[in-house]
């Protein structure tokens, strides 16, 4: 899948993304969750991990 984030193209497949969170826990859910594998991450912890990105310079909208 392909997306822009905070101006910036990605293109991000399951395998990868699966890959990326592999050992990362899980903080608080306030927000926007995201389900990758069986847990559930706030989708801004997602993105940040999986891009690198700041987590300031995007929204969940």
């Amino acid at each position: 899948m392909r997306c822009v984030i905070a101006r910036f193209p990605f293109d991000l497949t399951r395998d990868g993304v699966l890959e990326s969170m592999r050992g990362v826990k899980p903080e608080p859910v306030t927000d926007d969750l995201v389900i990758v594998g069986r847990r559930r991450y706030p989708a801004k912890q997602v993105g940040q991990v999986i891009t690198g990105q700041d987590r300031r310079d995007f929204s969940t909208a």
